[in-house]
């Protein structure tokens, strides 16, 4: 978007460092590099089940949402694809006003909706969603983003690229230090979820991993620590 050439990697990295007590504090703080390999051996439940709980947890206090979350899992069967999509309106309307879980019946209704997506993906690809997420390549993870909201319920904004990191698919995320940074680095100047700025973002991000080897999440993560507010430390991680 700009010609002007971001940062070294090598200042950024510094930086992070500097600011999370040294080298070795950020590197366990950074994570290890993600190994996607197990995504496509989950059961499609559990897909719906990060889809459902990321949805929920947006806008929402995240640990009420962990607490409830054994009976989400027994409210709708385990996120059993096939049952949920069984499920007539009546019953989807009871279930949301059960008080064992978070009675927001507009999030409720998210839960048969994107189930239908990934039985969609099941017949039409002759595959696993969690296959159909797995061989989704990460140098064109906003791709993904993207389907996802198209095709999904609730699944835009940073719900998606969440869900997809609790799943273990290599993703960056556009927090909001994130964004401070790519707009101070002149990387994006428009929308932050613009075609031009998401093209621009997924660029800098694969050049980025390209010479670095360090995971999409890893590098979203050091961007993150080296800029904004320094909450994150070694003893909370």
């Amino acid at each position: 978007m700009n010609s002007i050439k971001p940062e070294n990697f090598s200042d950024l990295y510094a930086r992070a460092a500097k600011r999370k007590g040294g080298e070795q504090a950020l590197t366990l703080l950074m994570g290890e590099n993600i190994a996607q390999e197990h995504l496509s051996q989950l059961s499609d439940d559990r897909i719906l089940a990060a889809f459902t709980k990321q949805i929920f947890k947006s806008g929402f206090v995240w640990r009420v949402v962990e607490n409830k979350w054994p009976d989400f899992e027994s409210t709708f069967f385990n996120f059993d694809i096939e049952k949920v999509l069984m499920m007539p309106e009546e019953m989807l309307e009871r279930k949301a006003s059960d008080p064992k879980i978070i009675r927001n019946f507009n999030k409720v209704k998210t839960i048969k909706d994107n189930a239908q997506m990934i039985f969609d993906v099941q017949i039409e690809e002759k595959q696993s969603f969690a296959q159909f997420i797995a061989d989704w390549p990460s140098t064109n993870i906003i791709g993904l983003w993207l389907w996802l909201k198209k095709h999904g319920q609730r699944l835009g904004g940073n719900t998606g690229p969440y869900a997809l990191r609790l799943l273990g698919k290599d993703t960056f995320i556009l927090s909001s230090d994130v964004e401070a940074y790519l707009r101070a680095q002149k990387i994006i100047d428009g929308g932050l979820h613009s075609k031009r700025s998401l093209e621009a973002i997924q660029n800098y991000f694969n050049q980025l991993h390209a010479d670095t080897g360090y995971s999409y999440a890893q590098l979203s993560r050091l961007i993150a620590f080296a800029n904004g507010d320094n909450y994150v430390q070694l003893d909370e991680v």
